[in-house]
């Protein structure tokens, strides 16, 4: 069943969908400034305190898949409402937490929250705007929000602890999800969803043991190293489930999570690895700017927020404006191929960072170039991986390709950080460490490049199910 058709309901739809997108991904940043002062507040340990972060990280990258398929099957607007709810009441409590685990379970709930809702937003979009350049612009509006979220967070979180408390970082969450609850309510038309089908519970429990088990064992690389058993056996254990989860699905499940009709669509498959892939670059190099910023230069909090401006407002313009119309004179794979390069381009130049490089030609020069890349490249793979897909597969393609995205993320933050090192304690080694990770990054972008010309367009897509 489609949502209602694009126009004033439309633009209604669109700006419920940016505003609980803009939610989820900010709160992957917003604590990051904010650690130090949580430290001190709730009496964390040392090895307790990458909790506040990771129990996010973890529950968000391991339930996408159930919560993008939960969309198709029970209605998308009673599992978007239901995320928000999950959501805004998770960061009250944990915005209202007075230890150091009632704050981490918060923040699991949330992640599991943030699992609901994010695959709806997607599919809210790909469902009321039909494929053209209409469903393009609504996507690169959504996309640009996104990258503003995460880009943002790092302000929002410095400028709220700097001059309030670390807990509105969670408590702003409230009064923006509910208004976003009173208006969804209000406006989005309803669906029934598919009841005739069970919920692969099996294929669920899998999928999302598997990610989380493998992006556990990666979180341990840097404190135990790769051989440890700890991180060998959730390595093991998730690399397991995933292959059982991929058995239940081909050969077993009667409704599977993910039908596998929609990996012999190329862009749905190859797409989602470039995701992946994109993910892993684009995502964790946040954590590296804000260290790079606060421990090598000194920066504040607030500095740091203050200093990734220039990121999100490129990033938005690039998105929002230049892309869409590129959209429509450029092959998408093009585009893809184009803004990977720029973007390596950029982080190359990221990585030639000193302990004495000066804003300017340390952080802005470097900034606008990778950030022109990810705002020409976002929209095109976002476009690309949900192009070709009935509407009653369009959560568990909207929900695929979040996974791929933030487990992405994940995977690279964990690699990228066992690349960095530890043991720097000096300015200047600690740019020499980071400098490294930009400099791989930017090989990474180099292989997204290499993989676009591969993926098919929408037609060829459509014309190949």
């Amino acid at each position: 069943m489609r949502w209602r058709e694009p126009g004033a309901a439309g633009g209604v739809v669109l700006a419920l969908a940016c505003a609980a997108q803009f939610m989820v991904v900010l709160d992957v940043s917003v604590v990051n400034v904010a650690l130090p002062t949580i430290e001190r507040a709730l009496r964390f340990g040392d090895a307790g305190l990458q909790w506040v972060v990771n129990a996010y990280v973890l529950t968000f990258a391991g339930f996408l898949l159930l919560g993008g398929r939960l969309a198709d099957l029970f209605g998308r607007k009673r599992i978007f409402l239901t995320g928000l709810v999950l959501f805004a009441g998770a960061s009250l409590a944990g915005g209202l937490a007075d230890s150091a685990a009632l704050l981490v379970a918060a923040r699991a709930v949330q992640g599991l929250g943030a699992a609901v809702l994010a695959p709806a937003t997607l599919t809210v979009l790909t469902t009321t705007f039909p494929e053209g350049s209409g469903r393009t612009r609504a996507l690169a509006t959504w996309t640009a929000v996104g990258i503003a979220g995460g880009t943002a967070g790092n302000l929002v979180g410095g400028v709220l602890t700097e001059y309030l408390s670390w807990r509105w970082i969670l408590l702003i969450n409230v009064p923006i999800g509910a208004l976003a609850l009173l208006l969804a309510a209000r406006n989005l038309a309803g669906d029934h969803g598919r009841r005739e089908n069970r919920l692969d519970v099996t294929g669920a429990v899998l999928a999302t043991a598997g990610l989380a088990a493998l992006t556990y064992g990666i979180a341990q690389v840097r404190t135990y190293g790769w051989s440890a058993p700890v991180t060998t056996v959730a390595l093991t254990a998730g690399a397991v489930a995933l292959a059982l989860f991929v058995l239940v699905e081909v050969r077993f499940a009667r409704a599977p999570l993910i039908p596998p009709h929609l990996f012999r669509l190329r862009a749905i498959s190859l797409g989602n690895a470039v995701m992946l892939l994109a993910g892993a670059c684009l995502n964790p190099m946040w954590y590296f700017l804000t260290l790079y910023l606060q421990k090598a230069l000194h920066y504040t909090p607030l500095q740091t927020g203050l200093g990734f401006l220039p990121h999100t407002l490129v990033a938005i313009i690039v998105g929002m404006r230049l892309t869409p119309w590129l959209m429509r004179h450029v092959d998408g794979r093009a585009l893809i191929a184009a803004g990977a390069l720029i973007a390596a381009a950029g982080f190359l130049w990221q990585g030639q960072i000193t302990a004495d490089s000066g804003y300017v030609a340390g952080i802005l020069g470097p900034a606008i170039v990778f950030s022109v890349g990810s705002g020409l490249l976002n929209t095109p793979i976002t476009t690309t991986v949900t192009s070709g897909v009935d509407a009653a597969d369009a959560g568990a393609a909207s929900g695929l390709m979040n996974t791929a995205k933030q487990f992405g993320g994940a995977l690279g933050l964990a690699v990228l950080v066992t690349l960095a090192g530890s043991s720097a304690d000096t300015p200047q080694a600690l740019a020499e460490d980071y400098g490294r990770v930009f400099q791989a990054i930017a090989a990474i972008l180099v292989v997204v490049a290499a993989l676009a010309p591969a993926l098919r367009d929408r037609d060829a897509s459509r014309a190949g199910r």
